[in-house]
Order: structure tokens, then sequence, then C-alpha cells
């Protein structure tokens, strides 16, 4: 796989010190200058279970890794299967998985494992994911607790309204989102010519259009579906929402080890036995534990900012959804407008048909008259002069009356129409 990276647009991912790790090797991966401050990652020989890794924390900070499965794993502390959810296999599936130290997104185009402090994504060199982790590195400087002043070289506190894990999450929903609706915008500027066209003109190669306009507005439905599902599911079930504060749960497990630690240790000057120095120990350590158990239940209790944040793109997916849904809705009502018209026309050639049949009845009766009489028989009427054309006149007349009465009738109980 190769990266091209240009030093000159700041606003381009900027890719520096490739490493690849095996187990506990380390192994930093060639880079080639080319013109215009460009570099290439070379691919050089590629170990069997690697695969390309970006490292960005909290200040946009990045690192390209090759790493396989098992430093992964040992990296962020995820069971083997979250790996498969993020390989080929599950590329087309939608997952937001909380686990004890980490969260597992995968998201269309965007595969990535967030901890508390970092994220790591899939394939970094991706053309889409480059333009995700361009805005991951502008949006992240700005929202981190500290940050440099540009103007005067100052640092600057600031406090974000989500913890990190959320503003990646944020920024990953906000990404699928416009995609999924240009993705929408771009289908509904195509259907409606097309369906148009159709309209006006019934041929095979507008039906073979609207065929292809079918499939890909069932693909992208399905696509925008399973976001908007895998965000319907945490928003039903409280306790899938309070393990992705993976912030929190790092902070109470601080709080629990510090409290651990700082349980044992009594002050020199007290003269106690050593039973009722367990006593104590055992007492003050229950009441901590105690009462930090109950904050933890009241705070994993309070989901509402995820929510709020979920509810959001919620929202603006089941808007995108619609939006493919009027357009399913727009291409039933042209298939019926032209079903209609093929209708019609099946009902004209129906018409004809029976026009025809008539018109072939009359001539029938006539016809057999005249085979009749060319007959090789005696007949005084042959031979009588003056005879033949009132004779021809007064069949044919009696066929066109017979024609007349048959469309007549068909008129009557319409089946001629109007």
């Amino acid at each position: 796989m190769i990266g091209i990276v240009n030093r000159a647009d700041k606003s381009t991912t900027n890719i520096s010190s490739p490493i690849r790790t095996h187990g506990n090797d380390v192994e930093t991966l060639p880079v080639v200058p080319l013109r215009g401050g460009s570099e290439v990652i070379k691919p050089g020989k590629k170990k069997p279970g690697l695969r390309l890794w970006m490292k960005l924390d909290r200040f946009g900070k990045s690192q390209v890794l090759e790493c396989d499965k098992n430093a992964i794993i040992k990296s962020v502390s995820i069971p083997l299967r979250d790996l498969r959810i993020l390989g080929p296999l599950f590329s087309h599936s939608s997952n937001i998985l909380a686990r004890e130290k980490a969260m597992v997104v995968n998201l269309e185009f965007i595969k990535a494992i967030v901890t508390a402090q970092e994220v790591m994504l899939l394939n970094p060199l991706e053309s889409k994911v480059v333009d995700f982790i361009d805005r991951l590195k502008q949006q992240l400087p700005m929202k981190s607790p500290t940050r440099i002043d540009e103007y005067n070289g100052t640092i600057t506190t600031n406090q974000p309204e989500l913890p990190f894990e959320f503003q990646i999450l944020e920024i990953c929903l906000e990404t699928i989102c416009s995609f999924l609706e240009s993705s929408v915008l771009e289908l509904e500027n195509n259907a409606y010519p097309i369906l148009d066209d159709l309209a006006m003109n019934v041929s095979t190669k507008n039906l073979e259009r609207v065929r292809s306009l079918k499939s890909n507005l069932t693909r992208l439905l399905a696509r925008v579906q399973k976001v908007r599902d895998e965000i319907e599911h945490l928003l039903d079930d409280n306790e899938d929402m309070s393990q992705l504060y993976l912030t929190r749960k790092e902070m109470q497990n601080q709080q629990y080890e510090s409290l651990m630690e700082s349980g044992a240790s009594i002050p020199s000057n007290e003269v106690i036995s050593p039973q009722s120095k367990l006593q104590r120990l055992n007492s003050r350590t229950h009441a901590s534990i105690l009462s930090i158990a109950t904050s933890i239940l009241s705070e994993d209790e309070d989901v509402e900012e995820l929510e709020m944040l979920l509810e959001a793109y919620f929202m603006q997916l089941d808007g995108t959804r619609n939006k493919i849904l009027s357009v399913r809705e727009y291409i039933d009502d042209t298939e019926d407008y032209v079903n209609i018209q093929l209708d019609n026309q099946r009902n004209e050639l129906i018409q004809l048909q029976l026009i025809l049949t008539i018109v072939s009845f009359a001539i029938g009766i006539n016809t057999l008259i005249a085979g009749a009489f060319a007959m090789n028989f005696n007949c005084e009427l042959f031979e009588q002069k003056g005879l033949f054309w009132p004779f021809v006149g007064l069949t044919s007349f009696g066929s066109f009356l017979v024609l007349l009465l048959i469309l007549g009738y068909a008129r009557r109980k319409n089946l001629l129409g109007s």
C-alpha cells in the first residue's frame, strides 16, 4: 500500500515516522521523498497478518503503524472477534461496540478502535479515510483541554463539552451522515431526470437505467438503515450507553486504585493495637468503597449527554432515509404511470384487433357467397343477362350492413371505447 503526503498543504494528513510492529519487534518503514515535499511509504516485504493502522491522540498527533492482531489486542485490550468485525467480511455492517477500555466503531469506511486517550484507524491511506483523518486533526486540537493560541503563543484552557471518546464518535457520525447525505443527493440528481425520460419514452434503454437506479437505491437504503438501526439500538439500552463512557470508567478505576493504596496508610504517631488498627482500616475502606460505588451507580445512570448526541444524528439519518423513501415512492409512481400507459396501448391494440376481426368476418361473408357461385353447377341465374353487377352490389351491401351492425353492438357494449 502506498500513501502520498504533501508537506506543503497543512490540511493534508501528515504521516511521519511510520513503524512496523510484530509481537515485540519494531521496524521503521522506509519513506522515500518526492518532488514538492511529498513522501511515499514503500510497501516493502509485508509479513502475513500485518495491517496498516494510524494512532491519533487527543492533540492531533499521529503515528502510522503496521501491526499484527496480537499487538492490537495487547494495545487496546479488546477480544479477537472485534478485529474480525473490522475485517473485510464485515465491511458493509455497522457496529458501535463498548468494551472495558475501548470502543469499536465500524461505520462504512471508518474502522476505528477508540480509547479514553487515543484512536486507532484502520487503512489510513484510503482516500475517504484520509479526509476523515484531516477532519480529526482539525477538530481535535480545538476540543482538547489545552491548546496553543496561534496569535500570541500562549496556552489556553478549554473545557470540552464531551469526553475524548465521544468527540471521536461525534466526528465519525458527522462524517458518515455527511457522506450518506451526499450520496442521497447524488442519487436524487440522477433519479428524477431518468424517471422523467422513462415517463416520456418507454424504451429498453430507459428501463435499464431505471433498473440500475433501483439497485443503487436499495443498496443505499440498506446502508443508511444499518447505521440508523445501530444508533437506535444504543438509544434503547441505557446500559450499553453507559459502557461507552470510557473516560468516566478510567477515572473511576483510578479513584479505586488510589483508595486501595491510601487505605493502608495509618498515622505513625497513633499507638493502637493491631486488632483495632485492622478494624479501623476495614471500616474506612468499606465506607470509602461504598461511597465510590454509590457515586459510580449514580453516574452510570446519567447518559443524557450521549443520548442527546445520538438522537441528533439519529434524526439526521432518519431524514436521509425519508429522502430515499421519497425517491422510491417517485419511482413507484412513475412505474404505475408507465404501466397505465402500457395498459392503454394494449387496450388500443385489442380494439384494433377486434375491428380487423369484424371487418374480416364481413368480407368473409361476401367471399363465401362468391365462392359458392364459383362452383361448377347449373343455375338459371347464369343464363340471365345484366344480373351480375346488381348481385355483386347486393351481396357487398349486405356484408357492409353486417359490419355496421357488429360495430354498433361492440360500441354499445363499450368494447371499442367511447
